[in-house]
């Protein structure tokens, strides 16, 4: 079953969800010490995954254009009116914004090579291996998130169960259209191109900074149009 891992991912965000809303009273003294350690872990993640690039002007044309596309649609904005959306329906549970859990929680579950990877690796291989190492990581740092940010981290389980969902279900039929070669090529760029989005991530959790990550997702369209191009005409 090729939606497995994808499956046990979205559940596991949703236990890790519970739990959190279940020690929500841990004092906050701490929850600030924890977040701050999540920031610091997933900063460093990025930097890790950054540093792979083999042609970072591939990695700094997707940012530039993917942030140019992202701001004239608007995603940051729209992603956060999903979340609006939510917290209307649901009502204000006291325990943060449902709109900052689910927008936060979303992009740092989404964003990354361990999504894509492990949803290519599940679809191609019927390997799930990665998807369930990022459940375990993911159901963790749910826990963690719904501490301060709420139950709005639980709605983040859906777009993680589609987005992976569907890149397991297209890699499936892959290996027959794109190249081994070019799709290394691509995780690699990708991988670098995520890892600067994570980093940026990371700083928003620390208070550093307030960048709209959801704008730069485009990038990683930009990131796949390039590596295409390179691989064909270079």
């Amino acid at each position: 079953m090729f939606l497995l891992g994808t499956i046990v991912n979205g559940l596991l965000i949703i236990v890790g969800t519970l739990l959190g809303k279940w020690l929500h009273r841990i004092p906050e003294g701490m929850k600030t010490t924890v977040m701050h350690g999540i920031g610091l872990s997933v900063i460093v993640l990025g930097l890790q995954m950054g540093f792979k690039s083999e042609n970072f002007l591939i990695v700094i044309i997707s940012l530039v254009f993917g942030a140019v596309i992202g701001e004239y649609l608007q995603l940051d904005d729209k992603l956060n009116a999903v979340g609006h959306w939510l917290e209307k329906k649901i009502g204000n549970t006291g325990e943060g914004s449902i709109s900052q859990g689910f927008v936060t929680a979303t992009l740092i579950f989404v964003i990354g090579a361990m999504a894509i990877i492990g949803a290519l690796d599940s679809g191609i291989r019927g390997d799930h291996d990665v998807l369930y190492t990022k459940a375990m990581i993911d159901g963790f740092t749910a826990l963690i998130l719904t501490t301060t940010l709420g139950i709005g981290v639980l709605f983040s389980a859906i777009p993680v169960v589609l987005y992976q969902g569907l890149i397991a279900t297209f890699a499936t039929q892959i290996d027959r259209f794109v190249p081994a070669a070019l799709m290394d090529s691509f995780i690699l760029e990708l991988t670098a191109s995520g890892g600067v989005m994570i980093f940026a991530i990371g700083l928003n959790l620390l208070g550093v900074t307030k960048i709209k990550v959801a704008n730069l997702l485009p990038g990683i369209l930009v990131t796949a149009i390039l590596v295409t191009g390179v691989y064909l005409f270079a």
